[in-house]
């Protein structure tokens, strides 16, 4: 039988994964895989369990939400030849497996996908030197919503939770002096929001248009939001981007391999939905497909 390795976040999803939780590991069972568990109990665990063990397994796979997966991913970028990767998405946003087109928050049909998918390239970002991210680094207005969200609102409200911590966030959005150098360009300006992503989705509430992104060509999406000067014109902004309209003239979207920013001061940056760190000059990559992802 094939070896497969499955780290799990018990807190993800509102310990959602224990339903039918029998029923996912007798699935992959009947899919050949002999499986070892391993539960985290803190933040860098994923990672840890991944670098240390990945390598004896024929398969790693992860339950939880985007944040564990992209742990898991980290620890894979220490691998020389990491196994593909399996995702049980249980999650609040599960924006990857959105853009990947997995099963959300049922555990037994995310199984089966391990079973009969196909291992796809993935590109992987890398934040500085050491640091990596599944699908988006970004910094400004309501990036900081998903960590400053309580774990335990997160249980009880889900998604809800979110929204009620983005609506307390609005008071707190400033414009930022910023560079952005990236391929072909520079960028400087005042703007609200940047980051660089590979996903479709964002959040769970924002979706670029699938002929926009491809998450296994080498490049990823540079997206800023220049400072349009009112409240009024930024709601404005927003509205289009939640309509799927990108026509405004203070949203740029752009494609590159690499971009460094430099800020006047430090700047808070969120990493796959997590808590990335404060840089006034922060250079960051995407790593053309170095994991390959089961889907």
């Amino acid at each position: 039988m094939k070896k497969l390795m499955l780290i799990i976040n018990p807190a993800a999803g509102r310990g959602a994964y224990k339903t039918n939780f029998g029923d996912a590991m007798q699935a992959l069972a009947r899919g050949g895989f002999a499986v070892t568990l391993y539960y985290t109990g803190q933040r860098g665990d994923a990672r840890r369990f991944a670098a240390e063990y990945a390598k004896d397994s024929d398969t790693v796979a992860c339950v939880g939400g985007d944040g564990t997966l992209s742990e898991v991913l980290a620890g894979l970028m220490e691998l020389d030849n990491p196994p593909p990767v399996g995702y049980i998405p249980m999650g609040t946003a599960n924006d990857v497996a959105t853009s990947l087109g997995l099963p959300k928050n049922d555990t037994v049909a995310a199984a089966r996908r391990i079973v009969t998918g196909t291992p796809h390239p993935f590109d992987v970002g890398q934040f500085g030197e050491r640091e990596y991210f599944s699908y988006i680094a970004a910094f400004g207005a309501f990036t900081e919503v998903s960590y400053a969200t309580p774990q335990d609102q997160k249980k009880v409200l889900g998604h809800l939770a979110y929204v009620l911590q983005g609506m307390q966030q609005l008071p707190k959005i400033e414009p930022i002096q910023t560079r952005v150098e990236y391929d072909g360009g520079v960028f400087e300006g005042k703007v609200l929001y940047g980051g660089i992503s590979n996903s479709t989705s964002v959040a769970g509430v924002v979706r670029l248009p699938e002929a926009m992104v491809s998450l296994g060509d080498g490049v990823s999406e540079l997206v800023l939001v220049r400072d349009p000067g009112s409240v009024a014109a930024f709601a404005e902004v927003v509205s289009s981007v939640l309509s799927e309209r990108f026509d405004s003239e203070n949203l740029l979207i752009l494609h590159t391999k690499q971009a460094r920013f430099r800020f006047e001061k430090p700047v808070a940056w969120t990493r796959d939905g997590e808590a990335g760190g404060e840089y006034d000059d922060i250079e960051i990559r995407n790593i053309h497909c170095p994991v390959k992802l089961i889907f």
